[in-house]
Formats: C-alpha cells, sequence, structure tokens
C-alpha cells in the first residue's frame, strides 16, 4: 500500500470536518480509511482504456420542471412570520452557519 493513513491525519480530518473523534475511534477509524484508500488503489489499476466515459448516469432522460405558479392559501405574510421563533424587517431570522 503506497498511502497511509496515520493517527494524527484521522485527528486533523475530524477537526477539519467538525467531528468530535474520541481517542477510542481513532484507530479504528484509521483502519477504516486505510481500507478505502486501498480499493481506491485497486481501482485505479483497472483498464479502462475501452470503456467510453459516461457522462449523465440517467441516461436519456430528461429533467422535469414545472411552471411556477402562486398559490394564495388565505394566509398572509404577517400571520406566517408569527410562527418564526426569530424574525427581522419582514423576514425570518435563522442563525449564521458561515463563519
Amino acid at each position: 500500500m503506497s498511502s497511509s493513513i496515520t493517527n494524527d491525519d484521522v485527528k486533523k480530518l475530524a477537526k477539519l470536518s467538525a467531528l468530535h473523534v474520541d481517542d477510542s475511534e481513532v484507530a479504528h477509524l484509521q483502519q477504516e480509511l486505510n481500507h478505502i484508500l486501498e480499493y481506491v488503489e485497486q481501482l485505479e489499476q483497472v483498464d479502462t482504456e475501452d470503456v467510453e466515459p459516461t457522462y449523465q448516469v440517467i441516461g436519456g432522460m430528461t429533467t422535469v420542471t414545472r411552471s411556477d405558479e402562486v398559490i394564495d392559501y388565505g394566509v398572509s405574510r404577517d400571520e406566517m412570520l408569527k410562527n418564526a421563533p426569530k424574525q427581522r424587517d419582514g423576514q425570518i431570522e435563522v442563525p449564521r452557519v458561515i463563519e
């Protein structure tokens, strides 16, 4: 195997992914990730010389669309906003996701 994941790699990946990983899980995840890399290395050895590239996996299907239609449910915007936990300037306020 030419590539190998270390315990430090697992901890770094977990940190970058914003995941909490206990020390007891690191060894198991290291083993799993190394198995994945081994599988990818096997795939790299497969001869795909005469295989035509696939650009669309749903072959021949078209995207189904519908026209946008306004539906009046008989509820005003202000009535709907009353159900929102937080609102500001006539819109629902949500927690910041990107820092």
